[in-house]
């Protein structure tokens, strides 16, 4: 069966030519506009990076303007890892599509999820062949446990709200924990008093990590989950 082509918002490189791509991944019952505001404030450290924010595959039951890549009804660990392995191939093939579009390597990818994207940045990207330079997850959890992760890993950041309503932040914590163990570098951090969103540090340590993370400065595998403050 051919896969449902993707498409959503995007914004250009602020100067010159891009040499690289950032892709975000929605949440669930959103789409690509929720995400692709976060651009305007990485790009002022980011000027050469190109950004694009996909509309989820499905679109959700009632709501024909929200999109999902795939239902939920409950946070079971194995729902989840069905839902994120049957949306895969969806996003693989939009992720291969940007590259060649704008003839970049899969090594000059990052990818960025919120909440239900999360789960699809994170398992998406920890998979293919060419790992992305990094990964940032907002407000999501880990749908099940990742693949050993070489020297080419990608360094992952987690952020999360320590009174999130709809995904515990204890989320963050059993990712983090099996993210190390398979081999990545993760750092995180909890923000304080927010819920199920993202706040002004969670989107300045973002940017950090873009920046290091495209320059290959966070390459190292296998280290411990350390907090950001």
């Amino acid at each position: 069966m051919a896969l449902r082509p993707l498409s959503g918002p995007r914004l250009p490189p602020t100067r010159g030519k891009v040499t690289h791509l950032v892709v975000l991944c929605h949440g669930y019952g959103a789409d690509g506009n929720d995400l692709i505001g976060l651009a305007p404030h990485w790009q002022r450290v980011l000027p050469t990076v190109a950004f694009v924010a996909p509309n989820a595959p499905e679109p959700c039951a009632g709501a024909p303007r929200a999109y999902q890549w795939f239902p939920i009804s409950r946070l079971d660990p194995h729902e989840m890892r069905r839902g994120v392995e049957g949306a895969a191939a969806t996003l693989n093939a939009f992720l291969d599509s940007e590259l060649a579009r704008l003839e970049l390597g899969g090594d000059r990818l990052a990818l960025v999820g919120f909440s239900q994207g999360t789960m699809m940045a994170l398992h998406v990207g920890l998979s293919r062949p060419v790992k992305p330079a990094g990964i940032i997850g907002f407000s999501g959890m880990l749908a099940g446990a990742p693949p050993a992760l070489g020297a080419d890993a990608p360094p992952v950041l987690l952020v999360h709200g320590d009174t999130d309503p709809m995904i515990p932040v204890g989320a963050l914590f059993d990712a983090a924990g099996s993210l190390g163990k398979a081999g990545a570098t993760v750092q995180w951090h909890i923000a304080t008093g927010v819920g199920h969103s993202i706040d002004e540090a969670g989107l300045a340590l973002g940017g950090l990590h873009l920046t290091l993370a495209f320059r290959g400065l966070l390459r190292r595998t296998g280290e411990i989950c350390c907090p950001l403050r």
